[in-house]
């Protein structure tokens, strides 16, 4: 059970580095109030299930399109300021995110939301509904990652990330691609959110705050920014370190902002990032494995020296 609800935890992690990595990773857009989104789809769907009484498999789309408005609208702000300064404003929309959740009577205020358990075929959704839920929309945000790497769409957003002018030059619309990235991050968070309030059964104001910004933030940029394996392997770590180092989870912020500054100072690609240092060393190996078996097959050499 233990062992369930932390791959639950950490698989809400892995969505949430995979949305803002379509952002910052693939479009270069430094988005540091992602949790706002996250919150919004959570709030959206606990009112429609817990107040509205509907049902969780229709709030779970409503919440990711609500959040991918709102994410449409900072999209729009980005096309007049880029990078420290878009970084600024991205804090200041988590923080009226997070002021509007805490200040309103109808979404609980500080005293919190509580949310219904989410049914499926007349029987509760349990950790083990959850975690199969979790899992498929890994898959299914993986796949779109995929498609967007492979396609015009990520092709103009690499262009956008490495110099927009340049971009521009080549006819590529800058600002539509932009919108575009952060309307699928967000839609993606809010989904998300939707699903962490249902499985909690109780959300905070708290739970969006800019901490959780800066903890997603850290997930992507310690893995690899731009690639699906460093969200991945980035949630992954810092999902299970709050439970390996739970000794020090006091200090928590303190550890992620030390492994920020390291891997900007000696490693700014991150762990698996296009061209990082133990990336390269991985497709050294694969490099030998497929080397040698290739030389096994043709009968030549089977044995290194003979």
């Amino acid at each position: 059970m233990y062992e369930l609800v932390v791959g639950i935890n950490i698989g809400i992690f892995i969505l949430l580095a995979l949305s803002l990595n379509v952002i910052t990773g693939y479009a270069g857009q430094p988005s540091m109030g992602h949790a706002a989104f996250f919150g919004i789809g959570a709030y959206i769907a606990a009112v429609m299930t817990s107040k509205m009484d509907l049902s969780f498999w229709l709030a779970l789309p409503v919440a990711g399109i609500v959040a991918g408005i709102v994410g449409v609208l900072l999209g729009l702000i980005s096309l007049r300021v880029r990078d420290d300064f878009l970084a600024v404003t991205t804090i200041g929309v988590n923080f009226v995110a997070v002021a509007i959740f805490h200040y309103t009577p109808y979404l609980g205020s500080s005293y919190g939301l509580a949310v219904n358990k989410p049914t499926l075929f007349g029987s509760e959704l349990g950790n083990s509904g959850f975690f199969i839920l979790v899992s498929v929309l890994i898959v299914l945000v993986c796949f779109l990652c995929m498609k967007i790497q492979s396609s015009w769409l990520g092709l103009a957003l690499s262009g956008i990330r490495n110099n927009e002018e340049a971009a521009a030059s080549l006819g590529i619309d800058v600002n539509k691609f932009k919108v575009v990235a952060f309307t699928i991050g967000t839609t993606i968070a809010g989904c998300t959110g939707a699903i962490y309030a249902h499985y909690m059964g109780f959300i905070y104001s708290t739970d969006f705050a800019f901490v959780t910004s800066i903890s997603i933030l850290s997930m992507i940029v310690i893995g690899g920014m731009g690639t699906i394996r460093g969200a991945v392997v980035g949630a992954i770590l810092l999902g299970l370190m709050p439970e390996v180092f739970r000794f020090i989870s006091d200090y928590r912020m303190l550890l992620y902002g030390g492994l920020l500054v390291l891997m900007m100072r000696f490693q700014p690609q991150g762990l698996l990032g296009e061209n990082s240092y133990l990336w390269r060393k991985i497709a050294l190996c694969f490099t030998k494995t497929d080397a040698c078996m290739g030389q096994g097959k043709d009968g030549r050499m089977t044995d290194h020296g003979k």
